[in-house]
């Protein structure tokens, strides 16, 4: 069968080392003739990015950071972003820290420099998200793509192993999504598969040894194939749901999407046979199914969305919220009875729908 697709590769810089960070840092700052530098991390990394930029000639640091972007936030980050004239963001920590940079790039116009410390994998994608009255929005623009991004194993170590796991699977659920998104292709598909091996085997290795630096780096490398992956598919299925859960009912960000992740490829899998295969093969499995089972399994998986806040009351209001974002080149038709049927499985940690 000949091959027909378009394809789209962002451009962005990638500086990768254990150990070189703050050396990889001041290098960029110079090479993109940066002035007016606002350096944004949550209160939780405040240590990390005072010693990042420890040698450096900072404008602003800002740590008013929240989970999914709420509007209010990034208006605040914008207005001191503009005061303080600045002309480079450099956004050290999650995904959240990353977005609320992103949401200032997008007025702001400037560059970001991104040092990721989990695995969300955002700083590799285009797609901004904000949060106003308890709905998320999502959007594509090529202004908030980071410029370059900084991976640094030796700054994921104080990140616990439980959620290491969660933002691992959050990572692995980009490559699950990546193969049957609006604008997957060979291409994104093939990067999607590379990140599944690479994301199997690193997260069982931080399970096993939270302070080594091989499980970390694979760990990194694979967030970032995924990321890749899921900016040139689009968003699929499973972060239709996940965007929507986090941002109307407050749920976080990792441990929601490690915890549906598994009811979606069960969900999707009997339609997609060759997708299904290929993730089968990158776990070293028969079935994708079981090969994620086995995973989750082997390394503490988060298993119930009501251990995080959801109730059986919000199930109903949920399934209105997801339905019309489901995309329409979703492998398999999607209903508001089988819909449900996935959200209370993913509530209760019911074993997924085969």
């Amino acid at each position: 069968m000949s091959m027909r697709f378009e394809h789209e590769t962002l451009g962005q810089r990638v500086l990768f080392g254990t150990g070189v960070a703050a050396a990889h840092l001041a290098a960029e700052i110079a090479r993109l003739k940066a002035h007016r530098v606002m350096v944004i991390a949550a209160e939780s990394e405040a240590t990390i990015a005072a010693t990042l930029t420890e040698d450096l000639d900072v404008a602003l640091v800002y740590t008013d950071v929240a989970p999914h972007v709420p509007i209010e936030k990034a208006a605040n980050a914008r207005k001191a972003a503009n005061d303080a004239d600045i002309d480079l963001l450099v956004c050290i920590g999650g995904g959240s820290t990353t977005g609320l940079a992103k949401a200032v790039a997008m007025v702001r116009q400037v560059p970001i420099v991104a040092i990721p410390t989990t695995y969300a994998g955002s700083e590799a994608t285009n797609v901004w998200g904000l949060t106003e009255a308890a709905r998320k929005t999502t959007g594509v623009n090529n202004a908030v793509l980071p410029v370059t991004v900084i991976y640094e194993a030796q700054l994921t170590l104080t990140l616990p192993v439980a959620l290491s796991v969660a933002s691992g699977l959050n990572a692995l659920a980009h490559c699950v999504d990546s193969m049957w998104a609006p604008r997957a292709d060979p291409i994104n598909q093939a990067l999607a598969i590379e990140g599944v091996h690479a994301l199997a085997w690193g997260l069982r290795l931080v399970v096993m040894d939270p302070e080594g630096a091989v499980g970390r780096e694979r760990m990194l490398y694979g967030a970032y194939l995924a990321a890749v992956a899921f900016a040139s598919a689009g968003s699929g299925m499973h972060h239709k749901i996940c965007h929507v859960l986090g941002g109307a009912f407050g749920l976080p960000h990792a441990q929601t999407h490690a915890t549906v992740l598994p009811h979606v490829l069960a969900f999707n899998s009997a339609a997609a046979p060759e997708a299904e295969q290929r993730l089968a093969d990158a776990f070293g499995s028969i079935t994708a199914t079981g090969g994620l089972d086995k995973l989750r399994a082997d390394v503490g998986a988060p298993t119930a969305l009501q251990d995080y806040g959801l109730t059986e009351d919000d199930i109903p209001e949920a399934v209105q919220l997801i339905l019309p974002h489901i995309p329409a080149s979703n492998p398999r038709q999607v209903t508001s009875g089988n819909l449900d049927e996935l959200l209370r499985a993913a509530l209760t940690g019911a074993a997924p729908g085969r």
